[in-house]
């Protein structure tokens, strides 16, 4: 029974902490009234936990071959230098923001690195047409920004014992559930409001390190 629960308290830390990023961000487009249909909410949720999938699998896959030690070592590692990462997100994104300049007439591009880190450092940059609605291939270009978390943490996660079924499944809720709720509060809030909650994801990420010794 304390099993089950401690998996489900790290699946749902998990969750929580790679679903800060989307709530921030549709958080960011309600406050601008910049709608996120149902179906951009899904192209987002599904992306990013399918690239989280992916990074779990490649972990579970990679863990037979890897010293025990190692694993321990190389699964705090990764969690913990990215929650300090997270700690120092808006440092981060300032300078990528800067450095990152996008040209507004520049053609949609699923692999334009530019594009995707002026995305990650500006959520409503992804908005390129400016129609005050975030369409799904649009949503496209967000959900891989968002992802970029997912890649280090979930591979991470996944060199110690986790359910990755519990992990899959609490990231379609959250991600769905930060996206809705963020949208929402943005558009009542209705205004360009400072709001960080990297800090929280980094914590998140820390805490889960430390887990894994």
């Amino acid at each position: 029974m304390n099993h089950i629960l401690f998996t489900i308290f790290e699946a749902v830390l998990i969750a929580i902490a790679l679903s800060t990023d989307a709530f921030i961000a549709s958080f960011a487009y309600g406050s601008n009234k910049i709608k996120i249909p149902f179906s951009s909410m899904q192209v987002i949720s599904l992306i990013c936990t399918g690239i989280l999938g992916i990074s779990l699998l490649l972990g579970t896959f990679l863990k037979p071959y890897l010293p025990g030690d190692l694993l321990k070592i190389g699964a705090f590692s990764i969690l913990f230098i990215l929650g300090i990462i997270k700690l120092m997100d808006n440092i981060i994104n300032s300078i990528i923001h800067k450095h990152a300049i996008i040209d507004k007439q520049i053609k949609f591009s699923f692999l334009n690195i530019n594009f995707i880190l002026n995305i990650y450092a500006d959520p409503k940059e992804a908005d390129l047409d400016e129609s005050k609605t975030l369409s799904p291939k649009e949503a496209l270009s967000l959900a891989v920004a968002l992802s970029l978390d997912s890649l280090a943490a979930g591979f991470g996660v996944a060199l110690g014992n986790v359910n990755i079924f519990a992990i899959i499944l609490c990231s379609l809720i959250f991600s769905m559930l930060s996206i809705k709720s963020g949208a929402f509060i943005g558009n009542k809030i209705s205004e360009k409001v400072p709001f960080q909650l990297s800090w929280l994801s980094g914590f998140l990420l820390i805490f889960l390190a430390f887990l894994r010794l």
